[in-house]
């Protein structure tokens, strides 16, 4: 039986660390990734199989579906971690960033989604799986990431069709954290002000997500549903 889980965005935080998880657990872990950062080269000691691709540039996401296809035979699961988190004021045209974050949330994972179901519909266990790492904003809205937010939500929307599409074979669902895990120049004001926003007022830490990731992949019996990972926030 395979256990092929493709990956994106792992170069980093919560793909890095899932990736780990996964190749600890004798997954075999095809991974994307961006920037090729170093630390990288861990994963790859692992096991893991790395494919560089942009996924701002078309030819690139194209090339990658065509790797894919000639190379594996069958996928276990799809987890769309790969994101970008650019702010409405960034130093870019709107249109340019609302396309950018369209484009990494929800026109790659959809091409994929599509590219490659029939490998998903291959695996040899009861059920594959594709996972959505989304956001609390989704819901909620933003005043600083228009763009994120949006580009966010109409991922949820997508879990809601793909899993009408794919079912029964293949399970689609999303999961929306909110503070997973401060980044080192985060000074002390932002993260007392970020705390607040929750009832339980600490980081969740990318163990949270693994945990619902390993959960929703053991699942026989869940499909088009957002797991929340906020700390309440939605009680604020």
């Amino acid at each position: 039986m395979t256990n092929n889980v493709l990956i994106t965005g792992v170069g980093k935080r919560l793909g890095f660390v899932l990736a780990k998880h996964l190749l600890a657990n004798k997954v075999n872990v095809i991974g994307t990734y961006r920037t090729d950062y170093a630390q990288l080269d861990e994963l790859r000691d692992a096991g893991a199989v790395l494919y560089q691709c942009d996924f701002y540039q078309q030819a690139s996401v194209d090339e990658l579906i065509e790797t894919i296809l000639q190379h594996y035979s069958s996928l276990a699961g799809i987890v769309h971690n790969a994101s970008d988190w650019l702010p409405d004021n960034a130093d870019l045209p709107h249109s340019e960033i609302m396309q950018r974050m369209m484009a990494v949330h929800v026109s790659v994972p959809y091409q994929l989604n599509l590219a490659l179901a029939n490998l998903l519909q291959a695996n040899a266990s009861e059920c594959s799986d594709i996972i959505h790492i989304s956001d609390y904003v989704a819901e909620k809205g933003s005043k600083k990431h228009i763009a994120y937010a949006a580009s966010k939500a109409a991922m949820n929307n997508m879990t809601l069709s793909f899993a009408t599409l794919l079912a029964p074979k293949i399970k689609v669902n999303s999961i929306s954290p909110a503070l997973l895990k401060f980044n080192p120049d985060d000074d002390d004001a932002y993260q007392q002000k970020a705390l607040s926003k929750g009832l339980i007022q600490t980081q969740a830490g990318f163990e949270e997500v693994i945990k619902a990731i390993d959960f929703i992949r053991s699942s026989r019996f869940m499909t088009g549903r957002n797991l929340h990972l906020d700390g309440g926030r939605h009680l604020k």
